[in-house]
């Protein structure tokens, strides 16, 4: 059947704020749902009050409204809009919520409003837990045994009847397992129950069996109206049951199931999303499975988008989301073409040749006492995926992502750690898992003894043992005499050139990575380029989507364009999320405007800007240097672009430099200047502009001196970081002795700076784009909370709510001096504190910033785009650049301290936020603008 007639606007609702749990994949599919419907002629209305996402960018939808998630705004934009469906499945847990709560009020039936894409009472069947037992047992789907309480006396009893401890807790209607974990023992089980009791929306928890060390699988299905179903992808838990599937290490496809368990598995998943309402849209439906056994329990079931979808898509090149939408407004499978071949049908089922590994990126450095161990509460800010032809070389590539300072799977010349260190950190689950296993092996431990300990499949720990076998092959041989068949198998495993170099130096010669790169290619070892094409070579791909590999056959044809090479931001974290994936999209969209082929890089499988259709070549690597320079020699654009991918892309700025290779926008020099805090210390003293008194240090003797020559309190900060890392503000001696050793510590390498603390001074702001000539003032935002905590964390108002005209005109003057005489070309952001109307510049950034989408959306100028054009020759008279805001824009931050209730809520110069919102006020008499000034000065800390 074609698409509905009996509507015409559609209501989306979106995720909010990104938090731990609910992050940008949701962002991904409300956009890939927005352009969906906008294909098919409908009118899009949209609600979502995250400013940092592409989603709420005015060319998404017809109607945006940058609003809280709440019912009573829904109701007034339903009210206004009077749109005739609504389709809650792209916005994660917060819209399938808020929809169900206006269901249950009898809201949408009494404005008429049809909700697609999902049946409201299976959202109610598969969020309480008794009811969905119940619904299982009723279809032959094995359940672990559990129970629902109400109460603590309730699971007292419950554990009694299960045969006591160890247990699972899992809340009901709460989002990224929150209030969930499993109890070991007594001492934790009445704490773990009430806190559970407490998060749960209802009151209530289910009590569960352990299946702790079970294999665990995840299934991404698509249904139609006729109930034609495609499994789109099979994901592998490489970590057993007992970690949140978003704190997982996992594969796709499936490694370690037979046909004939893939089969159970498949047939389950089915009649699992046939019994929930006759729906049509994506599904999600997760697994374990007893090892050695097919038995097979369901886990849960979520009849919308997934976490996993954005990765499941990305992983077969299937869009899921765009396809689920199609689905909802009424097409069957069969009547859709598959996006990514245009001529075979969506009804067939993805078949690729290749592995894909997901790591998670997480950000305990942030969060000094918490507790790291994995659990069912999921604890990530975001994840790094890799295509690689086999499971070691996906490995090794997705390690080169995570961008943790590592070069692959260990052999990279870090330490290795002492037998019980590794133990102790193989007996519980953490984020290092496949590396210890790696170190593990290194020591001589068997497979058995492994698996033993950890409950990983065997045939995992096998790849990884053969991995750790090439590397001791490598150790005892030379540059010289390394054969280049011996070579090539390092390649095809995924082995970057600085671990062989690494291991090759062992030998007793030092080499650099430079030094294999120029035998490898003197061999004729340089990667190819393979096509993501969903059909494993049997149709010819129309969408370019590449991943590289050591084969004979090259599948991206370079053309005879000219070009322009885009690097990402890389994985999700706190100080560098989806705002620079903002930038990256409109760089794309600027670049082609300007008449280039628009070339991508980036590794973040959450993301808009790795969709297949939004560059015009995607390599879906590593943001690493040897990854990206192959791609550039095989493209051989006429440069890159740097300033949109945060810290990520702009580390490689020097390695650019020395290869020879042009940066588009402001020198590379000028911006690595900035970092420079002497020399830009120097520059502003010829500019005269004030700046706190400072020093530079490397060593604790250094510190204490400038702290005295200053005085206290003073500002203690690593260079070259990123979301503040490593930032405190120290208020005598002994605190500064001890932030000393910490930064030696965690950043050995880097001199730190130790500023005079600007106490009770008030924060601003300021971004801007620079052409030579003309200055353009994106924006001024004045922070609530005091200078001294991160302006990430800081609730900002734009414009500024109590600065004097002295002040803002000074503060322009200053921008406008720093960007004439620092060459800038581009984007600029500088951070100012004022104190007894005198104006400091604190620091300066030559690149796109975390702000720049929010101040788009508050002034309705597309300052990203605008940016990016002016890097690429444009300039500011071509563009319309009034603000279309009205009174006052508001960022909020949100924070994820409800994820780690062990350690203090306490903000300081490192930032701690995982997102943010956006709010428009009228006055200073709002709640969002009276609260944020009555707590400004709570939690600021050192």
């Amino acid at each position: 059947m074609p698409r509905r007639e009996d509507i015409s606007k559609i209501l989306i609702i979106g995720s909010g704020p990104i938090v731990i749990g609910q992050a940008c994949e949701f962002d991904y599919s409300g956009t890939q749902a927005c352009r969906s419907l906008k294909e098919e002629g409908y009118k899009v209305v949209l609600i979502n009050s995250n400013p940092a996402t592409i989603m709420t960018d005015p060319m998404m939808a017809d109607s945006i409204y940058l609003k809280p998630l709440t019912t009573t705004s829904i109701k007034e934009i339903v009210a206004k809009e009077k749109p005739d469906a609504v389709l809650p499945t792209m916005g994660g847990q917060t819209a399938l919520n808020l929809a169900r709560d206006l269901q249950h009020e009898g809201f949408w039936k009494e404005n008429g409003v049809k909700i697609i894409g999902v049946n409201m009472d299976a959202v109610d069947i598969t969020e309480d837990r008794q009811l969905f037992r119940d619904l299982m047992e009723s279809i032959g789907i094995e359940q672990c045994r559990s129970r629902t309480a109400n109460s603590l006396l309730d699971a007292k009893e419950i554990v009694e009847e299960l045969g006591g401890l160890p247990i699972v807790i899992r809340p009901s209607f709460t989002l990224g397992g929150t209030g969930g974990g499993i109890v070991w023992n007594e001492s934790e089980f009445e704490r773990k129950v009430l806190r559970g009791l407490e998060l749960s929306p209802v009151h209530q928890v289910l009590i569960e069996e352990s299946i702790f060390g079970w294999k665990e699988y995840e299934l991404e299905l698509l249904r139609d109206r006729n109930d034609n179903v495609v499994i789109v992808c099979p994901i592998e838990n490489l970590d057993p049951m007992g970690v949140h599937t978003g704190d997982s290490v996992t594969v796709a496809p499936t490694q370690t199931l037979t046909d004939k368990q893939y089969q159970i598995l498949r047939d389950a998943a089915i009649k699992m999303m046939r019994s929930i309402g006759d729906f049509a849209g994506g599904c999600n439906v997760q697994f374990a499975m007893e090892p050695g056994s097919d038995r097979l329990v369901a886990i849960e079931i979520n009849p919308r988008v997934s976490r996993s979808s954005a990765l499941a898509s990305k992983a077969t090149g299937y869009p899921i989301a765009k396809v689920a939408t199609k689905l909802a407004v009424g097409y069957t499978l069969d009547e859709l073409p598959n996006p990514i071949t245009q001529v075979s049908s969506a009804c067939f089922e993805p078949s690729i040749d290749y592995v894909v590994v997901k790591i998670p990126r997480f950000n305990f450095d942030k969060f000094p006492g918490v507790d790291e161990e994995l659990t069912t509460q999921m604890k990530a800010v975001g994840e790094v995926m890799s295509i690689g032809r086999n499971f070691p070389e996906a490995l090794n590539k997705a390690w080169q992502s995570l961008e943790v300072g590592r070069s692959g799977l260990g052999a990279d010349g870090y330490d290795n750690p002492d037998r019980k260190t590794i133990r102790e950190r193989l007996v519980k689950p953490y984020w290092d898992r496949t590396m210890q296993i790696r170190n593990a092996f290194k020591m001589g431990a068997s497979v058995e003894e492994i698996a033993d300990i950890t409950k990983v499949d065997p045939w995992f720990l096998q790849q990884i043992r053969h991995m750790v076998s090439l590397e001791n092959r490598t150790e005892g041989q030379s540059l010289d005499t390394i054969s280049k068949e011996d070579l090539y198998e390092m390649k095809q495993a995924g082995f970057s050139d600085v671990q062989i170099a690494w291991l090759l130096s062992k030998g007793g010669k030092d080499l650099h990575e430079d030094d294999v790169r120029k035998k490898r290619l003197e061999m004729g070892l340089k990667p190819v380029f393979k096509l993501v094409d969903t059909c494993a070579a049997e149709f010819p791909a129309e969408t370019p989507y590449y991943y590289s590999s050591y084969e004979s056959e090259n599948e991206s044809e370079v053309t005879d364009r000219k070009k322009v090479m885009i690097l990402g931001s890389g994985p999700n974290r706190i100080g560098q999320g989806i705002e620079f994936d903002y930038s990256c999209v409109h760089a794309v969209l600027a670049a082609q405007e300007m008449g280039y082929e628009a070339i991508m890089v980036n590794c973040n499988p959450e993301t808009v800007s790795t969709d297949f259709d939004i560059a015009d070549k995607l390599y879906f690597e590593p943001v690493y240097w040897e990854r990206v320079l192959d791609i550039f020699e095989h493209e051989k654009p006429e440069g890159v672009i740097l300033q949109v991918g945060g810290q990520t892309a702009l580390k490689l700025g020097k390695r650019f430099v020395e290869a020879g290779i042009k940066i588009f926008g402001t020198e590379f020099e000028k911006i690595d200047f900035a970092e420079d805090r002497g020399e830009f210390s120097k520059f502003l003293k010829r500019l005269d502009i004030p700046f706190p008194e400072y020093g530079t240090a490397r060593n604790s003797e250094d510190a204490l001196a400038i702290a005295d020559r200053v005085g206290y309190p003073v500002l203690i900060r690593p260079s070259y970081v990123l979301g503040g890392q490593g930032m405190r503000i120290a208020v005598k001696e002994d605190e500064l002795g001890r932030y000393v050793e910490r930064i030696l510590e965690t950043h050995p390498e880097n001199d730190f700076l130790i500023d005079k603390y600007l106490d009770k001074a008030v924060e601003v702001d300021v971004d801007s784009v620079f052409d030579g000539e003309q200055l353009h003032i994106a924006g001024i935002m004045q922070h609530i909370e005091p200078a001294g905590v991160h302006s990430g964390d800081s609730t900002a108002v734009v414009p500024p709510y109590s600065l004097s005209k002295e002040v803002i005109k000074t503060i322009e003057e200053y921008q406008y001096r720093i960007a004439k005489e620092m060459g800038i070309v581009g984007f600029l952001n500088v951070q100012y504190a004022v104190k007894n109307e005198k104006v400091f510049i604190l620091e300066a950034n030559p690149r796109t910033t975390r702000t720049i989408p929010f101040l788009a959306k508050a002034t309705q100028r597309p300052e990203a785009k605008i940016g990016v054009k002016v890097m690429l020759g444009a300039k500011l008279k071509e563009f319309d650049l009034e603000s279309k805001l009205k009174n006052w824009a508001i960022k909020e931050p949100v924070f994820p301290f409800d994820k780690f209730p062990e350690v203090k809520k306490e903000l300081g110069p490192e930032m701690k936020s995982t997102g943010e919102s956006i709010y428009f006020m009228d006055n200073f008499d709002d709640e969002h603008f009276r609260k944020p000034y009555e707590f400004k000065n709570l939690y600021l800390s050192k």
